[in-house]
């Protein structure tokens, strides 16, 4: 079975054409005013009409609150919620409620200690994002570039719900993080760009095609 790939922050009409060509499955959009992939409504709007049938739309929002998520999904067509923030699975649980699309929620994790919050977010998310810990002090929850120690996920027994590694990935090491974590889906934002908040078609499709052999 063919891994899923996700391509996260993504602010030009052929970042969405190159996501497409390159047969990825998910396209993020970013609203988080902190990152150089930060969008607008109405940018988010016009890339997600202009998205083939089948590329499920990604939005990426930080401990938004409900007026901040209302404009959002009011006004651009979306597939999935992403949180990616602070948020605790009573607001996971709000959120999906509220808005009726799938939830998925970005864990950080820098070291074992991390894992068991895992569990409690799968009780409520429909997916997981496994993500590198921000250090300390960032402006960024993701998007740094940083990975975590992959052994952390190798041989270990996983989750009931979809989840997706994150972090650090890049067209040279996703096979590698893909062979050590078992993992069926990936997401990548800086890992594929020329220059930060800048998608580059090459390595888009150079990143699918290691994953995929």
């Amino acid at each position: 079975m063919d891994s899923r790939v996700k391509i996260c922050g993504l602010t030009r009409p052929e970042d969405v054409a190159a996501v497409a060509a390159a047969g990825a499955q998910y396209a993020g959009f970013v609203f988080f005013p902190k990152s150089p992939r930060n969008v607008s409504i109405e940018t988010a709007r016009a890339l997600a009409l202009d998205a083939p049938v089948g590329l499920a739309k990604v939005a990426l929002v930080v401990d938004a609150s409900d007026a901040a998520l209302d404009a959002i999904v009011e006004q651009v067509p979306l597939d999935i919620l992403q949180l990616h923030g602070h948020e605790s699975p009573e607001r996971v649980a709000e959120v999906k409620a509220r808005y009726g699309l799938p939830v998925m929620k970005a864990v950080g994790v820098a070291d074992a200690s991390d894992m068991a919050q895992i569990a409690l977010y799968e009780e409520v998310a429909d997916q997981l994002l496994i993500d590198a810990k921000p250090p300390k002090g960032a402006d960024l929850p993701g998007g740094n570039g940083l990975a975590f120690d992959w052994r952390l996920l190798s041989g270990r027994k996983y989750w009931r719900k979809p989840w997706m590694l994150a972090g650090g990935l890049t067209p040279d090491n996703v096979a590698q993080a893909v062979r050590m974590t078992g993992a069926r889906q990936v997401d990548v934002s800086s890992g594929v760009e020329s220059a930060a908040g800048v998608k580059d078609a090459a390595k888009i499709a150079a990143f699918v095609k290691a994953l995929r052999g």
